[in-house]
């Protein structure tokens, strides 16, 4: 499974993107995204675009709210990284307002996108404050965690997009 998500329309990137599968729309401030999840890979290469392959995955995407949380991994660290992910606590998927999940892999770059997808904000949060959340994120900051190997696997820091869900 692949995921595409671009600053524009894919009608733009395809002219027979009436053959494509609708795209949902993420919107946070004045920033749009279209996501494209699709079975096989396309093949195109735009700078209005990122390309993925989806690792891990659970639920739909869909809801109307998103967590993206993009991760900067060195070529050295994607098989420690992939691991960790492949070896995830899967105790999100039983939240309540859940709707989904996408462990992606970059194919242009050095950036793993982990997606989230719930109902609402309030239930992101309230995954945040769970007990759920602690497990899963338990071993982040000690010696066993990730971030603590050396050399450091994360060539700069991670960051999170927030964003509304158009379907």
């Amino acid at each position: 499974m692949y995921i595409y998500i671009s600053s524009h329309q894919f009608e733009e990137h395809f002219p027979e993107a009436a053959e494509l599968p609708q795209a949902v729309i993420l919107q946070h401030e004045d920033e749009t995204r279209y996501v494209l999840e699709i079975d096989e890979p396309l093949d195109f290469h735009t700078e209005n675009a990122s390309r993925y392959e989806v690792l891990d995955h659970s639920g739909d995407i869909g809801g109307s709210y998103a967590v993206l949380n993009n991760i900067p991994v060195t070529a050295d660290g994607r098989s420690a990284f992939e691991e960790r992910f492949s070896n995830r606590a899967r105790k999100v998927e039983d939240e309540p307002g859940f709707v989904g999940i996408r462990v992606m892999r970059p194919l242009d770059d050095d950036t793993y996108v982990i997606m989230t997808l719930w109902s609402s904000e309030e239930h992101f949060k309230a995954w945040q404050e769970s007990q759920a959340y602690s497990h899963a994120h338990r071993k982040r900051d000690t010696s066993e965690g990730i971030t603590a190997q050396q050399p450091s696997i994360f060539p700069r820091p991670s960051f999170v997009k927030n964003y509304s869900v158009v379907v």
